[in-house]
């Protein structure tokens, strides 16, 4: 079933599939017939629960459940788009009406976390390397094999903002892109797969994966990890991640994770993150985080915690003390770091005067709000700090 439009039958896989209706992403969690009506209906529960009327309940009866308590209602059949195979969104989107496209592509540009990734298109067959199908309704593989003879070099896939609801479809579309390297599935709503090391082999180049805005939760992301196990790159900004565990066996080639917008729990969540020995650059803003602890070292000593650390965003957020500022100095690696619009800030009358403190107390930085830390200004900075400690002291 490649092409599945608003006038077709309800696929046999309906259960699951995610749908658009009138512009608004649902997920079906319901077929079947509604007494006393007649004829068949759709069961949805909304991305936007403002869309939705009610629980998965009518008259008494509740046929599916609901996240939220008003994010479900029900439709007819013909007003759900279950989407388009991958192939069919490939050539719509790009203009090419062969099956096979020779024809040269304009140069374009996507963006991928903080990452920017050329697009050079020489041609479908031979050269394509990177592909967006953003927003595109793409909801499964195709015919098998088509894929890989139409473009078998690509490297970077946005696929962000479709109607993929299966590991599964992803690992099929994956699996005929052998040089996969990037790939974006934000916005997208991913169920787990219950044998997910066993969809290693379609990812097993993958480097970059962005799942933002896609509700998974971090014992989901642990349960999916066997999976991918080159990755480098890691974007879950804007999740339901409330609660951090210790990722164990995996992960260990991860450079960078993105964990921006998730509300964590008070605590010292980023402590289970310690032991990842790769990670460079970790990105938690607007997360909630207040404090951060490292036991195993003492005050003028460097913990053995976020070894290989080297950039750290603790943007927006709700740090008051400086403490946790004095607890950064004990990471051997750290060298960059942003920290504005926290409280501890803006107890301070003088923001010159708070970045000479922080560079002060983190010996080590050499980046700070992503301005170069110079060496004038360390000299400066550690004087006065040394200055306002004697005052303090006397």
């Amino acid at each position: 079933m490649l092409l599945l439009t608003m006038t077709d039958s309800v696929p046999y896989d309906a259960l699951g599939s995610r749908i658009i209706c009138d512009g608004e992403y649902a997920t079906v969690r319901y077929v079947g017939t509604v007494p006393p009506t007649v004829g068949l209906w759709l069961g949805v529960e909304w991305d936007n629960p403002q869309r939705g009327k009610h629980d998965g309940s009518y008259e008494g009866v509740q046929y599916f459940k609901c996240s939220h308590p008003f994010a479900g209602s029900f439709i007819r059949p013909k007003k759900a788009n279950f989407g388009v195979d991958f192939l069919t969104a490939l050539k719509s989107r790009y203009g090419c009406k062969d099956e096979i496209c020779d024809e040269k592509l304009k140069e374009d540009a996507h963006i991928i976390g903080k990452k920017k990734v050329e697009f050079v298109f020489k041609s479908m067959k031979g050269g394509l390397k990177s592909i967006s199908l953003c927003n595109c309704n793409v909801s499964n593989v195709g015919q098998n094999g088509e894929i890989l003879n139409v473009c078998p070099d690509i490297v970077t896939l946005n696929l962000s903002q479709n109607l993929l609801s299966s590991w599964l479809t992803v690992s099929d579309i994956a699996h005929k892109l052998q040089h996969l390297e990037v790939l974006d599935l934000s916005s997208n709503r991913l169920c787990i797969p219950s044998d997910p090391a066993s969809l290693s082999r379609a990812f097993i180049k993958l480097k970059v994966l962005s799942l933002s805005h896609t509700r998974i939760t971090w014992p989901e992301v642990l349960l999916c990890t066997p999976m991918w196990p080159a990755l480098e790159e890691l974007h879950l900004a804007s999740n339901d991640i409330t609660v951090l565990q210790k990722p164990i066996g995996v992960l260990q080639s991860l450079k960078l994770l993105d964990l921006s917008n998730n509300r964590l729990a008070d605590g010292n969540p980023l402590a289970e993150l310690a032991n990842l020995p790769s990670l460079e650059k970790l990105i938690v803003i607007n997360t909630g985080i207040s404090s951060i602890h490292f036991t195993d070292a003492g005050y003028g000593c460097k913990s053995t915690m976020f070894s290989s650390l080297k950039y750290l965003f603790i943007d927006n957020n709700n740090i008051s003390e400086w403490s946790f500022i004095n607890e950064l100095d004990k990471l051997k690696c750290l060298h960059s770091l942003t920290c504005q619009n926290n409280p501890f800030l803006e107890k301070e009358t003088n923001l010159e005067t708070a970045r000479q403190m922080i560079i002060a107390k983190i010996a080590g930085l050499k980046f700070l709000n992503k301005t170069e830390v110079l060496s004038e200004e360390r000299k400066g900075a550690e004087l006065d700090y040394r200055k306002m400690c004697g005052k303090i002291g006397r």
